[in-house]
């Protein structure tokens, strides 16, 4: 059974395309974690990025950079997170790199707070 990235690439299942060269897409997520939550997918299927071709990886890490900056300053992000998943952590069994902007930074709790929490 085809995967759901193959049918969107296609073209039979609708996305919020960013970017399309002959090599990736470039979509919003359709269930973002953010807002502006894109994912950059190689039109090739592979299932995970250990057997991506090394020139596929460098080409990806091209667009993340541009849509990086792109994210950034449009949607007036402070910080970008780069995710990509591997095995059973992974949903869609074909490769895609997360771009997630970061709006601000989160509290982050002293340890001995976080230690007096868990005791």
């Amino acid at each position: 059974m085809e995967c759901l990235f193959c049918k969107i690439i296609k073209g039979e299942v609708p996305s919020n395309k960013l970017y399309e060269d002959d090599k990736v897409i470039v979509i919003l997520d359709a269930y973002p974690n953010v807002d502006g939550h894109t994912l950059i997918i190689p039109k090739v299927h592979y299932d995970t990025f250990m057997d991506l071709p090394d020139d596929l990886v460098v080409h990806i890490n091209t667009i993340a950079k541009k849509y990086t900056n792109i994210l950034m300053d449009k949607l007036d992000a402070k910080e970008l997170s780069v995710h990509v998943n591997y095995g059973n952590s992974q949903k869609i069994k074909h490769y895609h790199m997360h771009l997630l902007p970061n709006y601000g930074t989160r509290p982050i709790k002293d340890v001995k707070d976080v230690y007096e929490e868990l005791k």
